[in-house]
């Protein structure tokens, strides 16, 4: 029998996904502190008095905050076509370059045009970041074998919990002291350029192209993952019928859409039910609002720390662990939203004690969710995290503009509820949907020859699958 692929323990996969982690933590700042910075633009006496006070209606407030997803949405397909043809290493650093330049001159703008300079300013940023996760994705594909992908995913996925912990416990502090609330896009321009500098020296779009990877982790990740010499440079066609007939991928779908409508109703609207029912100021209101990202980057790592022991232990399948933990981080955080409709100004500790669990058991959806994506199809992960980010990120668009229409007075509990009461309720489904129709099995049209194969795509979808099964145990049966 051949001797089972070792590499270093640490090695240059965990760099990439090192590197993948800090480019959403710096992106995620960025895009994320603005709601903690609409709340001193417009309110001085929360911050520091000595910058200018904008008088902005809740509706244009309600605009700055949703015109970053307006961007953001255009771009995500495009993405999947760009990375596939540039590779991750120039798609991503694009986004972030630009994200640094348009922090940068923020405050001139809001100085210049006010809220509708601000708002197309974020329109552009929103343009750009589109490219980002597609490319994460398609990054990770290319550097985790099979063995080490939920530790190298769930890391880098944990940037974006550690990005919104830091915009929402940073950006109140930034904006008290003497940099006042144009320092919070200059901490954030900052950050993105130093992260620009280290990706364009680390960074490698695969294993064989990396200058400092070592003979032994190349070969773990290009063997594990069964990839010919010459692998990275063809260029495998997308079998879009396939996708678009494949019932996991609409779970998929279906379920990501649920986490992007219940993550964007989180992360806007903290604050302000905080300022309006529990009449919260903006200092503790920040760092209260931070907490619940908090508790999703460490509940990230209980979550991986168990599916690690589960997996290597045998006690249940990957199709069965992504989805015991999917629906842990789904149901649980809509029993939670229910309860936090129900409290008052009188309960503060508990709505926020509420609030916090709601995350963090939330955090179990990248290895639930997430990285299915790559489970499913490796080959074309980039293309398909494209397809589902951008379908899911229509609900961001639209959350704060029905959130606009729902709570017409900010203190109003009963209004409240109906939003919390909405999330939950999409939360229940969304899961069920994942339950029934998805699996994490590596579908028949990942195969790099697939569309060469004129007789699968004849076949019936059951076929095929048997066909990709009896492949899969051979394959196993030569490496054993």
């Amino acid at each position: 029998p051949e001797q089972p692929l070792t590499g270093p323990i640490i090695g240059i996969r965990h760099l990439q996904a090192l590197l993948l982690f800090l480019a959403i933590v710096v992106n995620y700042v960025a895009r994320l502190s603005v709601s903690v910075a609409v709340v001193a633009i417009t309110d001085a006496s929360t911050t520091n008095l000595d910058f200018p006070q904008y008088d902005w209606t809740s509706a244009q407030q309600s605009y700055v905050l949703s015109s970053f997803y307006w961007g953001y949405i255009i771009t995500q397909f495009p993405a999947g076509f760009l990375v596939r043809r540039f590779g991750a290493k120039a798609v991503l650093l694009i986004p972030t370059l630009a994200t640094a330049v348009l922090s940068g001159i923020t405050p001139l703008c809001i100085h210049w045009g006010g809220w509708q300079a601000f708002s197309a300013l974020r329109i552009v940023e929103g343009l750009f970041q589109g490219l980002i996760f597609p490319c994460i994705h398609e990054h990770l594909a290319k550097w985790s074998p099979p063995k080490d992908r939920n530790r190298l995913g769930v890391f880098a996925y944990s940037g974006a919990d550690c990005g919104s912990v830091v915009a929402m416990a940073s950006s109140g502090l930034i904006a008290d002291s003497s940099m006042g609330w144009p320092g919070i896009f200059f901490v954030s321009a900052g950050m993105c350029g130093v992260w620009c500098l280290l990706w364009l020296i680390l960074g490698s779009n695969n294993a064989p192209s990396s200058r400092l990877i070592g003979s032994q982790e190349r070969e773990l990740i290009e063997e594990s993952m069964k990839r010919p010499d010459g692998f990275h440079a063809q260029k495998i066609p997308v079998p879009w019928r396939a996708i678009w007939t494949s019932v996991p991928f609409y779970a998929l779908l279906i379920v990501r859409s649920a986490q992007g409508w219940a993550n964007s109703t989180m992360q806007l609207q903290t604050p302000t039910y905080m300022h309006g029912v529990l009449e919260m100021e903006i200092k503790s209101n920040a760092l209260y609002s931070a907490l619940p990202f908090l508790a999703m980057w460490c509940m990230s790592y209980v979550y991986l720390v168990f599916a690690d022991v589960a997996l290597s232990r045998r006690w249940m399948s990957l199709t069965t662990l992504r989805k015991s933990i999917n629906t842990v981080s789904y149901w649980g955080p809509a029993a939670a939203l229910i309860g936090i409709g129900f409290l008052d100004k009188s309960q503060t500790n508990l709505a926020i004690t509420l609030m916090t669990i709601n995350a963090g058991l939330n955090a179990g959806s990248g290895i639930g969710s997430i990285l299915t994506i790559i489970d499913m199809s490796p080959n074309h992960s980039g293309m398909l995290m494209a397809i589902v980010n951008g379908i899911g990120n229509i609900f961001p668009l639209i959350t704060p503009l029905l959130v606009g229409v729902i709570v017409t007075d900010q203190s109003s509990r009963s209004q409240w509820q109906i939003v919390f009461g909405m999330t939950a309720v999409v939360f229940f489904f969304g899961n069920l949907v994942y339950l029934i129709w998805g699996t994490t099995d590596q579908q028949a049209w990942d195969a790099e020859d697939y569309l060469t194969h004129k007789d699968t795509e004849a076949a019936g979808p059951g076929e095929q699958q048997m066909d990709l099964k009896v492949r899969a145990e051979t394959a196993d049966f030569k490496t054993s």
